[in-house]
């Protein structure tokens, strides 16, 4: 009986350490950085944007989970989020060439500065769905890159 209650005791102590573990890299905080190649120039800022669900995804910026906009010093440009929780997110560039913090366009509605977004999904008639530049946080440090796209 002592052999046994010394087994069961044991593995209760494995199983109470995995459950600790398994909820601790639940809750952890995670970097995330976005390396953004491609810039056509120097002029600006780049725009990034970080959505954590496909409500307002690419462009509402209402529904931003976190947005920042960092002059261009280098190409590639790298972007930092810090403090994102495990799961699916998917982020929304541009090049902001005239630093008037939004994506200009031509009379047609196309875009006439760099956009691009997470997984660099094809580009054709409209902006992609989230579940199309969706990708996946799940360790403290995650880095992805984003080509801009020029019209």
């Amino acid at each position: 009986m002592l052999k046994g209650l010394r087994v069961s005791m044991l593995l209760l102590a494995v199983m109470g350490n995995l459950a600790w573990s398994f909820s601790a890299k639940a809750n952890f905080n995670g970097k995330l950085t976005v390396e953004i190649d491609g810039l056509k120039n120097k002029k600006g800022q780049v725009c990034a944007s970080i959505f954590a669900s496909s409500e307002g995804f690419p462009s509402d910026g209402d529904r931003v989970l976190q947005k920042q906009c960092t002059k261009i010093t280098e190409n590639p440009l790298p972007i930092t989020f810090n403090n994102l929780k495990a799961g699916s997110y998917a982020v929304a560039v541009f090049h902001d060439q005239n630093n008037d913090s939004t994506l200009n366009s031509n009379i047609f509605g196309i875009p006439s500065e760099g956009f691009g977004f997470s997984s660099n999904p094809e580009i054709r008639t409209r902006a992609p769905r989230f579940s199309e530049a969706a990708f996946l946080v799940a360790g403290p440090d995650t880095n992805i890159q984003i080509q801009l796209k020029y019209f």
